[in-house]
């Protein structure tokens, strides 16, 4: 459990209220409305849903694909053991053994490759997460001890008319709230744009082009 899971019950509470006051419109020209425009979520809906990331399936996600690994290194350990043949098909199977091991594990764009950049791509989201909740929980801990959240808590009861000075209370809690969410799914867009292109589907590079060459003799041994 951590910071922002020990604030969800207060800070969810809070942002059902503000979500009820910002129902009947936020004040007009609030610079919540922004923010509104571009999440398409009141505060207390987006907090819900973002409590449900957490980094810890990401991290072990990351180390599940690094495991991975281990069996193309078997492989390509295999791949270069010394072949006691020569000749034609020799010479044949060298040089598409060798255009084999550059498409397992050569470059970024070999399997490995791919393999270690979607690792690290899963431990840059669990480094996401975990910052994007830490931010998420300090603006949630401000805004509950708030001279806004007061307003918003009086401007609840029955029979109290919330008035201008409820509706203004809730949108300046919602613009903090939904300020920090703003800043944290542009991290996720910046992210993706960052490691697509180590992400792309990958393909065979180097199929051998030589002519082929039948016949001859193979010889086994040395």
């Amino acid at each position: 459990m951590d910071a922002l899971d020990r604030l969800a019950e207060p800070g969810l509470d809070l942002l059902a209220r503000v979500d009820t006051l910002l129902a009947a419109g936020a004040p007009e020209g609030h610079r919540l409305w922004p923010l509104l425009r571009r999440m398409q979520v009141l505060p207390g809906e987006a907090v819900r849903e973002f409590l449900e990331l957490h980094p810890a399936p990401l991290a072990g996600a990351g180390h599940a694909v690094r495991r991975l690994v281990r069996g193309y290194d078997d492989t390509c350990a295999m791949l270069t053991d010394p072949v006691a043949w020569s000749g034609p098909a020799a010479a044949a199977y060298d040089e598409a053994r060798n255009a084999l091991l550059r498409h397992l594990d050569e470059g970024s764009e070999s399997l490995v490759g791919r393999l270690e950049s979607t690792a690290g791509y899963a431990d840059a989201l669990a480094d996401w997460v975990e910052g994007s909740r830490l931010a998420l929980a300090r603006a949630l801990a401000e805004v509950l001890r708030s001279a806004e959240a007061v307003t918003v808590h009086v401007a609840g009861r029955p029979g109290v008319d919330a008035g201008r000075a409820g509706a203004l209370a809730a949108a300046e809690i919602a613009a903090r709230v939904l300020g920090v969410l703003g800043v944290a799914y542009d991290g996720a867009e910046t992210l993706l744009r960052q490691w697509a292109p180590s992400l792309a589907e990958t393909s065979w590079r180097d199929r051998p082009t030589g002519p082929s060459h039948l016949g001859g003799a193979t010889r086994i041994g040395h």
